[in-house]
């Protein structure tokens, strides 16, 4: 059970959580994957990392699995588990609201310059 929330997570937290998707990981695996799957946009150095792992240690959303030598690995628990689908329909969410308002824009004539990408809306990230 957790002890708090850590409520909105940043950017560097949700993707960190999303790399325990696939299962347990050491802080070089969720490093590499995460700056893979992003094309190198984001780039947790350890201090970055080692922070966000310890608060998800201490909130109970990652538990430690294995220690050798300095390597240490990782597993989501359910707690964590809950907390990226409820990040994950949030950001969700805010796609669908995005969506709505170039809708409600488009709809009052307000036509988006072509500096706008009102239209634009990824489709949903998975794991729900």
């Amino acid at each position: 059970m957790p002890r708090k929330s850590l409520g909105v997570m940043t950017e560097s937290m949700f993707y960190t959580i999303m790399a325990f998707q696939a299962g347990p990981r050491c802080g070089t695996e969720i490093s590499a994957l995460i700056e893979e799957l992003t094309g190198g946009r984001i780039q947790l150095g350890p201090g970055t990392l080692y922070t966000i792992l310890s608060k998800f240690l201490e909130v109970g959303y990652l538990r430690e699995v294995s220690v050798e030598g300095r390597k240490r690995t990782y597993r989501l628990t359910e707690d964590g588990r809950q907390a990226y689908k409820t990040e994950l329909a949030r950001l969700n969410q805010c796609i669908l609201d995005a969506s709505a308002v170039a809708t409600f824009a488009l709809r009052e004539g307000d036509a988006p310059n072509e500096s706008e990408n009102f239209a634009m809306a990824p489709a949903p990230m998975p794991g729900l």
